[in-house]
C-alpha cells in the first residue's frame, strides 16, 4: 500500500511538473512583425517587433545556404504565432525558382529588387525561398555606370583640349571679343596695338586719339590705320578735319 501510494504521487508530481514547465512553452504564442534583408553574400538581417527570442538577427548565415548558382533560404519556427507579418526583400537582379510560405503572400519588383509580403496567425512561420542572382544584370548596372563615367570624362577632355587650343590661338595672335574673330597673324606690332585698343575701347575712335592713347607718331598712325583698313579689319570715315576708325565687323 504504502509504495502504491508512492507511485500515485510521484505520477501526480510529474504531471503536475509537466503542465507548469512544459505546457506553457508549448502552448505560448508569439508575434512578430518583421523586415527580412538578403544580400548577395547571403548574409541574413532580420528586425522589427517580436516575442519571439531569436528570430531577430543582423548579418547572419544561419538562414541561408548555397548550391552552385542556387540559394537556398530557409526562416522556419516551429512554435505558434498568434500573429506574424512579415518583408522579405531579395538581392538586385534575383530570380525565385521555388517558393513555400505559411499564410499568404504576395512578391512584387521594387527598385530592382524581389520583394515577398506576407501574413498570417495562429499557426508556425515557414519562409522557404529558392532563388539566383542575375550577376548579368548586375554587370550591366556596373557596366552602365562605367559608361557614364567615361562619357563625362570624354567630355572634361573634349572642353579641356578646346581651351587648350584657344589659349594657344589667343596666344599667337588670335583675338575674340564680343563674338566676332579678328585675327592678327599678320600684322606689325603696332598694328596689332591699334586693334587691341579699339576692340578695349568698344567704339570708333579718331585718329587723334591713337596718337594720344599709343603714344605713335601721326604719321605712323596714319600709315598703320590704312593698312589695316587695306586688310579687310577696319574702317576709315572722314569726320572734319580728322578720321574715324572703327572695326570692320566680318
Amino acid at each position: 500500500m504504502k509504495s502504491r501510494s508512492l507511485h500515485k504521487f510521484s505520477l501526480v508530481l510529474f504531471v503536475f511538473l509537466f503542465i507548469i514547465l512544459y505546457l506553457p512553452s508549448v502552448c505560448s504564442d508569439y508575434y512578430a512583425d518583421i523586415d527580412i534583408s538578403v544580400d548577395d553574400s547571403g548574409f541574413v538581417s532580420i528586425g522589427g517587433k517580436t516575442d519571439h527570442p531569436d528570430l531577430l538577427v543582423e548579418n547572419s548565415e544561419l538562414y541561408t545556404f548555397k548550391k552552385q548558382s542556387y540559394w537556398l533560404l530557409n526562416i522556419t519556427k516551429n512554435e505558434v504565432f498568434s500573429d506574424y507579418v512579415y518583408t522579405l526583400t531579395l538581392p538586385q537582379g534575383s530570380t525565385v525558382n521555388y517558393i513555400k510560405s505559411s499564410g499568404f503572400l504576395g512578391i512584387e519588383e521594387e527598385s530592382g529588387s524581389l520583394v515577398i509580403t506576407g501574413s498570417g496567425g495562429n499557426e508556425s512561420l515557414s519562409i522557404v525561398v529558392q532563388y539566383q542572382i542575375n550577376r548579368r544584370l548586375l554587370d550591366f548596372n556596373v557596366l552602365l555606370v562605367l559608361g557614364l563615367l567615361i562619357l563625362v570624362l570624354f567630355i572634361l577632355l573634349i572642353f579641356t583640349v578646346y581651351h587648350n587650343k584657344r589659349k594657344k590661338l589667343l596666344g599667337s595672335g588670335e583675338k575674340i571679343v564680343d563674338k566676332v574673330d579678328y585675327s592678327f597673324r599678320g600684322l606689325n606690332d603696332r598694328q596689332r596695338q591699334i586693334m587691341e585698343l579699339l576692340i578695349k575701347a568698344k567704339r570708333p575712335l579718331t585718329q587723334v586719339e591713337i596718337v594720344k592713347e599709343l603714344d605713335f607718331p601721326k604719321a605712323a598712325v596714319s600709315r598703320n590705320v590704312h593698312s589695316l583698313e587695306v586688310k579687310g579689319l577696319v574702317e576709315i570715315e572722314n569726320i572734319g578735319m580728322s578720321n574715324l576708325v572703327r572695326l570692320k565687323k566680318s
